[in-house]
């Protein structure tokens, strides 16, 4: 499979991708840990009842790459909310109000 994307001077070029992982991977937790060098960004998988998530896929990332998803993220978020409405977020846990579990009160130990 191929597809067609730009780089930020605007020239096009030529992406080829693999079916198996075109189709993708869920993730309903993401973990981001970096070094002075490289971010490590971890896509795992948390289901109800089990107390382990599983890691589907780790991409590292320079840090200058970093920066650049989190630019394009917010420009993603921005044109999806103008198409499809505000993406509504439950109320920060006060004990972390980074995140949220995705089942509850997330993994028992």
């Amino acid at each position: 499979m191929e597809e067609k994307s730009q780089n930020e001077e605007g020239q096009q070029f030529q992406i080829d991708i693999n079916p198996v992982v075109a189709g993708g991977v869920y993730s309903n937790l993401q973990i981001i840990s970096h070094s002075s060098s490289e971010f490590v960004l971890d896509f795992a998988t948390l289901l109800p009842g089990l107390s382990k998530a599983t890691v589907a896929s780790r991409v590292l990332i320079a840090p200058e790459h970093a920066k650049r998803l989190i630019r394009t993220l917010q420009e993603n978020v921005v044109r999806y909310e103008q198409e499809f409405g505000k993406i509504n977020l439950p109320e920060a846990n006060i004990d972390d109000p980074r995140t949220i579990a995705p089942f509850g009160k997330g993994p028992k130990s």
